[in-house]
């Protein structure tokens, strides 16, 4: 079953929901990454005010870092990547979804070589060391998949632990056979090496072709002790998807804010899709190729993404003036 927000009329903003808000202002932790962009552009354009959100933005690092904090109290909502959250819920974390934020284009994650190496193709990196941000993570996911097309696994290669800012220089230095890289440093090991494309990830043709990558998260009791702001935020967040998702400039304009991404940069990087529904359907395909390469769930784990969704609010989805 696919979980998906009704449709209302075009309004200019959501009104405040009558009662008020349980919390009406909240801590949001966010990845210096595009897939935050919404929230940049929700708190620059006054979409949270319009819903009587005062938000406070909280850089985090990355998931494993948003989750203690989450569920601390600390913070109220945080980015969140689909595989770590999934690992986290199969092992009793009550996490929730509100809102999907970022999902893969074409070029959006990839694996790169020097261009001299001798490497062509995934096959020709049997026995040779990939560079990854982190093991058992959306990007080893990825190359399992995709080496999985030419009849290898995981097991064929060793996967090197690096922060991806570090992952152009251990290229450079011989370090690794091979980096998977997302943006900007797709752009960074273009121009700097002269580093060639192995394989896109993310392309059309790809087991990981639209794969979905994040979304905002929460804890079950936060979901049950404030809906009235769980909602506030999710139509405000689903307005910036859909700026996001319509407007490539309002989101390349608003990247040098948050990140170390020059505005030339980010006028020419591979972004991903930013959707402005939130559907189980298309959640679990993150779960079930999980199940499909050995460490990525526990023996015997089971994911229903159905039941961990909190649905969008009805009109969160509907047309509206910018």
């Amino acid at each position: 079953m696919l979980l998906t927000a009704s449709t209302g009329c075009a309004r200019e903003a959501a009104p405040v929901p009558d009662g008020g808000l349980e919390k009406a202002s909240i801590k949001v932790g966010a990845l210096a990454v595009p897939d935050s962009a919404p929230l940049y552009l929700a708190k620059a354009r006054g979409y949270f005010a319009d819903e009587g959100l005062t938000v406070a933005i909280e850089p985090t690092q990355s998931a494993a870092q948003a989750f203690p904090a989450l569920e601390g109290g600390t913070l109220d909502v945080a980015l969140v990547n689909y595989v770590s959250t999934f690992q986290a819920v199969t092992r009793g974390a009550t996490f929730r979804v509100v809102a999907d934020a970022y999902q893969a284009a074409p070029k959006t994650f990839v694996v790169m070589t020097l261009d001299d190496s001798k490497v062509k193709s995934m096959a020709d990196l049997k026995g040779k060391t990939i560079g990854v941000a982190s093991r058992r993570s959306i990007g080893s996911l990825t190359i399992a998949a995709a080496l999985a097309t030419h009849g290898l696994s995981e097991s064929d290669v060793e996967l090197l632990e690096f922060p991806l800012p570090d992952m152009v220089d251990k290229l450079r230095r011989g370090i690794i056979d091979a980096a998977w890289l997302t943006e900007p440093f797709i752009t960074q090991a273009t121009t700097t090496l002269g580093a060639r494309l192995v394989q896109d990830m993310t392309a059309s043709d790809s087991p990981t072709a639209d794969f979905p990558v994040a979304g905002w998260g929460i804890t079950a009791a936060y979901a049950a002790e404030n809906p009235r702001t769980v909602a506030a935020f999710q139509r405000a967040i689903t307005r910036a998807q859909r700026l996001a998702a319509g407007d490539r400039k309002a989101v390349t304009d608003i990247l040098p804010t948050y990140t170390r991404i020059p505005p030339a940069v980010a006028g020419v990087i591979a972004l991903g899709t930013y959707p402005v529904t939130l559907e189980a359907g298309r959640l679990q395909r993150v779960a079930d190729l999980m199940h499909s390469y050995e460490g990525y769930l526990d023996e015997g784990a089971t994911v229903d993404v159905n039941a961990i969704l909190v649905p969008l609010p009805a009109g969160a989805t509907s047309a509206e003036r910018q």
